[in-house]
This record gives C-alpha cells, structure tokens and sequence, in this order.
C-alpha cells in the first residue's frame, strides 16, 4: 500500500465510520477499487486499526462528556454513596452495553476477517438495513431521552451492535435504529452509538494492532497504516460535529437513498465483472 492509497482509506474511514452508511462496507469497496487484496491479513488489519483514528476524534470531540462519567464511575467503585448519580449508572450501562460486542466479535473474528469480506455481502447488507432504518424511523416515538436509559435498553442495543459484524450493516446504523425503536429521540440514539464505539472499535484495533503486526508489516506498511489512521480522526472529527447536527433536525432515512443506489450499484458491477 502506498501513501496515496492510504490517505484515501483514511478519508473513507473518517467520513463513513459514524455515519449510518457502514465504513467497512465502504472501505471493503475502496480497497478493491483501489487494487488491495480485501482478504489478505494486512489489509483486513489495516481496516481494524485506522478505526482507532475515528475513536480517538470521539475521545476529543467527547472528552467533557468521557471525563464526567469515567470520574462519576472511579467515585462509584470507591464510594457507595456515589452510585446513584445518573453519570455512575450510564458509566456502567456503556461497558455493560459492549460485552455482547466483544464477545461475539472475538468468537467470530476469522468468519468477520475471511468469508464476510465480500462484496456481494456488503451490497446485500446495504440494501437490507435500509428496511430496518426506515421502520426505526418511522415506528419510533422519541419520546425517551438520555435520562431514560435503562440497562435493558443498553444490553439490547449492544446486542444488535453484533450485526454489524457484517459489512454493509453499519455499527451506526444498527445502534441508532435500535435505539429509536426503543423510544429514544436520535440525538440520544446517536449518543449512545458514539459512547458504545470507544470500547468496541478500541478493542479492535487494539487486538489487530497487537496480533497483526507481521502482517501489517510485511504487506501494508506502518507508514500507511499510521497516515491512514491520523487521517481517520481529523476527518471523523468533522464527520461527527456534521451528523449531531444532522440527526437533530433530519430523519436518518435521509441516508437510505445513498445506501441502496450504492448497494445496486455494487451489485451491478459485479454482476458485470468490473468489480
């Protein structure tokens, strides 16, 4: 992989991780557009670790946010008469809400890494979701807020979070809809879906990171994968202020469109044998 190369995976990246539209997805199909092997161990770590670049832009564009509860969660565990604050409970939820997450997602890493790195499967999870984004939108009653969370919601919510697994469903699309369909407004849906991504997307490519480095090495190079990883986080950074704003004024159906046009598309390419 070379320089240019990784700088355009760092921008897909960036753009695509938050958004409902599945980065994976998005990144599979660059990295094919672009002539990469999709299936080779070094690029399938690369896609892991540049997400640490969009963790790190949650982390800044959070930190009042992070700071607040992990303080709130160390005042708990020291002192009992600290644990009903909404902060300690929220704390709890976030790390309650990623272990179906971690545990699903180790358990399956090498079908996730080998047969579903596939872009028919990309294009058919792309269309198919968009029927569940929609009903979300259109069942959900937001009227919950972020002080109405309760663990089962969390546990739920962490739980479809597995599905995107897949490439094509989209982390955030999986975790907003579930959210709305629980009766939450999209700014807290959107919320959580960003708090439920620093442990689950840190795992990842933490454990990439740490078990791939000879793969990384020896077909993408850490000068790509560090340039494609700092370029995730400036342009994820931007990515995140845009959907806040978006999500508080707009339907996420608004991201429908685009993810079937691009899945038919795919299909049809491939279908053809361009792709």
């Amino acid at each position: 992989m070379d320089i240019l190369q990784a700088l355009v995976l760092g921008v897909v990246e960036g753009i695509t991780e938050f958004l409902p539209v599945s980065s994976t997805g998005h990144l599979t199909i660059a990295e094919q557009l672009l002539g990469l092997t999709v299936d080779d161990p070094g690029v399938t770590a690369f896609t892991a670790i540049i997400q640490v670049g969009a963790i790190a832009a949650v982390l800044v564009f959070f930190r009042t946010d992070i700071v607040r509860l992990v303080t709130a969660w160390v005042r708990g565990i020291a002192r009992p008469e600290a644990r009903t604050g909404a902060d300690y409970r929220l704390a709890w939820y976030v790390i309650a809400g990623s272990v179906p997450i971690g545990i699903i997602g180790f358990a399956l890493r090498h079908v996730v890494s080998g047969a579903l790195r596939s872009l028919w499967v990309v294009a058919v999870a792309l269309i198919a979701w968009s029927v569940v984004m929609f009903i979300a939108e259109k069942r959900g009653t937001q009227t919950r807020g972020e002080a109405d969370l309760r663990l089962r919601d969390v546990l739920l919510v962490g739980l479809v979070q597995c599905v995107a697994l897949v490439p094509g469903v989209s982390r955030s699309g999986a975790t907003i809809s579930t959210a709305l369909l629980r009766g939450f407004d999209r700014v807290t849906a959107t919320r959580l879906s960003f708090f439920l991504s620093i442990p689950a997307l840190t795992a990842a490519g933490a454990y990439e990171a740490i078990g791939s480095a000879g793969d990384i090495s020896a077909s993408v190079g850490w000068g790509p994968t560090v340039v494609g990883t700092l370029v995730s986080l400036v342009v994820a950074y931007a990515s995140i202020a845009w959907l806040l704003r978006l999500v508080a004024r707009h339907p996420i159906t608004v991201f429908i469109g685009y993810r079937v046009v691009l899945g038919v598309v795919v299909l049809a390419l491939l279908g053809t044998g361009v792709l």
